[in-house]
């Protein structure tokens, strides 16, 4: 079983570093039974000049790093699709992910459902504002490290967010690694 961490690379900075290697310790401890903790600094050779996707694939050990040219894709309208999946890892087999993505019909991207409650995007966790502050789901599909830096800065709040709650928001936001958080002003949700 392989994982991977998606990390940015601006001018050959590896952006939020420390929030990679949190998730990477705790992925490699609870799989493998791994303690050590190795910083993924030491692994990195990026590009120095642009925006760079750098991808490590790990298992026991770190399998393969690639960098690729990076240009942000903003989807602004969403399919909702109920699935029973478990990405509670960053699994690098995605192949489910993939397949609730080509249910999307003419919409951007999906949501995905889990038990009643709105969790991700294919890509991206997300945020609804909702009474001056920003809500993201208690139990994303996948804790991501963008939402986590904003959850510890109190700029999100976790709580539960059911399909009936989509008509209350009016703005919505994704994040993940490579995109932050950006918000989506106008936005559109289909069950």
């Amino acid at each position: 079983m392989q994982f991977f961490e998606t990390i940015k690379i601006i001018n050959g900075q590896a952006q939020h570093l420390a929030f990679h290697n949190r998730r990477f310790w705790q992925t490699q401890k609870k799989i493998f039974g791994i303690e050590e903790k190795r910083d993924l600094a030491n692994f990195i050779k990026p590009p120095q000049i642009g925006l760079y996707r750098c991808k490590i694939i790990y298992d026991t050990k770190i399998r393969g790093i690639a960098y690729y040219p990076y240009t942000p894709r903003i989807p602004h309208t969403f399919k909702l699709i109920h699935s029973p999946i478990d990405y509670s890892f960053k699994y690098l087999d995605r192949s489910e992910i993939e397949r609730l993505f080509t249910l999307r019909q003419e919409a951007d991207d999906v949501i995905i459902v889990k038990d009643g409650l709105l969790t991700d995007t294919s890509i991206a966790n997300i945020a609804f504002f909702y009474k001056n502050e920003w809500l993201t789901p208690k139990t994303p599909l996948l804790p991501g490290t963008t939402r986590a830096r904003l959850l510890e800065k109190k700029r999100l709040k976790a709580a539960d967010i059911e399909v009936k709650d989509i008509k209350k928001f009016a703005t919505m936001a994704i994040m993940n690694a490579m995109i932050d958080f950006t918000i989506i002003e106008n936005f559109s949700i289909k069950e």
